[in-house]
């Protein structure tokens, strides 16, 4: 009779794991091109096998729905199950019951949100990234108190995803963003707009995500003392990420993320 040891065992799971990543490395390019494209293989398997994890902590253990949790880590940002834009995510991804009825549920709400935020080939997600560019470039007023501002400020960089948030949503992303920025140090209504319109566009975890290293790897330069001119250097960076996604060449087939 074959035996098959412990070591063996465990030496075709990682191979599966393995062969399975491979797979989303490839799904992952044709979904979310551009931004696959400014990561590079090694920090996409990074970004992957973090949304594996998270995947698995709510009981996506089936292909499907772990495809899907990957795909909503692009759409939405890999904090999606705790962002204050989008609560409902992690309503349904903390629901109990069938991961494959949960999975549909989740399917659903991305169709609705590629339709009413992105755009037809997520054209609305372009323009608002040369409007994030060209906000992180020019002067910024708060002429109604920051809270306030920033919420125009955001209705005017992306009009679509602010109406799907909501006023709410936004106000609680806005005082995170403010939280953010006492953390690191930032004293100016300039530097904590831009953490604001950074999590906006990214996801309120784009602080420590591994889809947008360049953020946390800014925030936390230890060879840089002075916050002032961390916040500065970020500015910098965010608008050099920024050209490099709009300069890419769509797709053939008009699809970008």
């Amino acid at each position: 009779m074959l035996r098959i040891g412990a070591s063996q065992l465990n030496a075709f799971e990682q191979a599966s794991r393995r062969r399975f990543e491979d797979e989303m490395v490839a799904h992952s390019k044709d979904f979310s091109p551009r931004l696959c494209e400014v990561l590079g293989d090694e920090q996409l398997r990074i970004a992957l096998r973090s949304a594996m994890q998270r995947a698995q902590g709510y009981g996506f253990t089936w292909r499907g729905p772990v495809r899907l949790y990957i795909e909503l880590m692009f759409l939405y940002g890999s904090g999606l199950d705790t962002d204050p834009q989008y609560p409902s995510l992690g309503e349904l991804l903390r629901e109990p019951g069938d991961q494959m009825e949960r999975a549909q549920r989740l399917h659903e709400a991305a169709l609705y949100y590629l339709d009413k935020v992105c755009g037809p080939d997520n054209a609305n997600v372009r323009r608002a990234l040369a409007s994030l560019r060209a906000f992180a470039e020019r002067p910024i007023a708060f002429p109604k108190g920051f809270g306030r501002s920033m919420l125009d400020h955001m209705v005017g960089i992306f009009p679509q995803k602010a109406a799907y948030v909501g006023e709410g949503g936004l106000r609680a992303l806005i005082e995170e963003g403010v939280n953010q920025a006492r953390r690191h140090r930032f004293t100016t209504e300039r530097q904590a707009a831009l953490l604001v319109t950074l999590m906006f566009a990214f996801g309120h975890s784009c602080t420590r995500d591994a889809l947008y290293p360049w953020i946390e790897r800014t925030l936390m330069d230890d060879r840089i003392s002075e916050p002032r001119i961390r916040a500065e250097r970020l500015e910098r960076k965010s608008v050099t990420w920024l050209e490099h996604v709009l300069a890419r060449k769509p797709p053939e087939d008009g699809r970008e993320r």
